[in-house]
């Protein structure tokens, strides 16, 4: 036996030994430090757009596909393994231990400075890989949560947020070194989380094979409740990625006009501002257990669109207040994300709950991919000032959409009866 092998066994011999209820809470510590740590990858390359362009003396759009090939990725590897069904195959911990060297690799790839369409295929790559991380720990940590699940995958929600904001603080911390620092820093931290993951055992409460059936989108769409609970997580990313993605070349923008320019202090705004996600994360998912997925995610989703609405008014400044506003809305744009697929899970036919969050995803981070090719279009109609505006009709309708579920008779599968 490898003295890999006998950590791992002597590990869950010593895990078999605690408390289920203290094991849950370890495993879900587990696995937000290897989520945070892994989903570093998603945005390392967005957080230094300006340096790898001046670099390589990139042009063209190849800033929108930085952040774009991740999300074409990781449409494709959800989807592909929903259709082989992948998580039913491979045991959970090793699909994301394996899903995230893969992820560190990919990432590692911008250090050799490819060609254009070397960079594009390694974010592409990139994505794939991650959706072998993301999807998975959703589950996994269900399979120790049964109550409080909604704070439960906040928490996780919260760590991705966390994860995909670090590429700006490395960026900040760097100053005026060189990119590829970034760009280390964040192969290094996926390769922990991906050792990290090989300890996390799934739970008491293990689910069905959740299996992608094509033939029973019919069902997806001709169900009322299903449909407005999609429609609201529609709303929400149709918000939430493309303000992750510009938000940086808002800031920079915003730092330029009040003459203060630092590529510095708009990575650590950007940094602060998507991090507090991790907050509203846990906030989203403990009100959503206390007073409801429908209210919360409504809730959530009026506060980020009028963030999105006036952000533009303090574009000029005092600093303080942009800093305030952009932190706002980091909290509240991510706040709500876990209680959709929360929702779905619990209004869709047990038969395919698979299929279900499968067109959920695939829909939302399709979805993603438009907003952020459009918003720097907007951004040169408008100028970066007001360019946000275009964001505000999702999390509008995303509401609404949420608002009217909560009058559903179905409603009361969700969150226990809350609503």
């Amino acid at each position: 036996m490898t003295l890999w092998a006998t950590t791992l066994r002597r590990t869950e011999l010593a895990s078999a030994d605690i408390p289920e209820d203290m094991r849950r809470w370890r495993v879900l510590g587990l696995l937000c430090l290897a989520v945070v740590l892994s989903l570093t990858t998603w945005f390392s390359a967005t957080a230094i757009t300006a340096e790898l362009k001046a670099a390589w003396r990139l042009s063209g759009p190849i800033d929108i596909w930085l952040t774009n090939g991740v999300q074409i990725g990781f449409v494709a590897g959800a989807l592909a393994a929903g259709l082989v069904n992948l998580p039913d195959i491979v045991r959970l911990n090793r699909l994301m231990a394996i899903s995230a060297l893969v992820a560190a690799m990919a990432n590692a790839v911008l250090l050799l400075q490819p060609a254009p369409g070397g960079v594009v295929a390694a974010r592409i790559v990139t994505g794939i890989a991650l959706a072998g991380v993301y999807p998975p720990a959703l589950k996994l940590v269900s399979t120790w949560f049964v109550r409080g699940r909604g704070l439960a995958l906040g928490a996780l929600i919260g760590a991705l947020t966390l994860g995909s904001s670090l590429p700006h603080l490395f960026r900040a911390l760097a100053g005026s070194l060189d990119w590829q620092l970034v760009v280390l820093g964040a192969t290094v931290a996926a390769l922990i989380g991906s050792m990290l993951f090989w300890f996390a055992g799934e739970g008491p409460y293990p689910f069905g094979k959740a299996v992608f059936e094509p033939r029973r989108i019919g069902a997806i769409f001709r169900d009322r409740a299903l449909m407005l609970a999609n429609i609201g997580y529609l709303g929400h990313m149709w918000e939430l990625y493309a303000m992750w993605a510009w938000l940086i070349a808002y800031v920079r923008a915003a730092l330029e006009a009040q003459q203060r320019p630092s590529p510095a202090l708009a990575s650590l705004l950007t940094f602060f501002a998507i991090a507090a996600g991790a907050g509203g994360c846990l906030v989203g998912g403990a009100l959503s257990d206390r007073i409801g997925r429908s209210l919360t995610t409504a809730g959530m989703m009026m506060v980020s669109g009028l963030c999105a609405l006036t952000i533009g008014f303090v574009f000029d400044g005092p600093l303080w207040l942009l800093g305030l506003v952009i932190v706002v809305w980091g909290i509240s744009v991510i706040g709500d994300s876990a209680q959709f697929s929360a929702a779905v899970t619990e209004l869709a036919d047990r038969r395919f709950v698979g299929t279900a969050l499968s067109v959920q995803l695939g829909l939302g981070f399709g979805l993603t991919m438009l907003a952020i090719w459009l918003l720097p279009h907007a951004a040169d109609l408008l100028g970066w000032r007001w360019a946000f505006l275009m964001l505000a009709p999702g999390p509008l309708i995303g509401a609404i959409s949420m608002l009217s579920l909560r009058r559903l008779a179905d409603a009361a599968k969700t969150a226990g009866g809350k609503r």
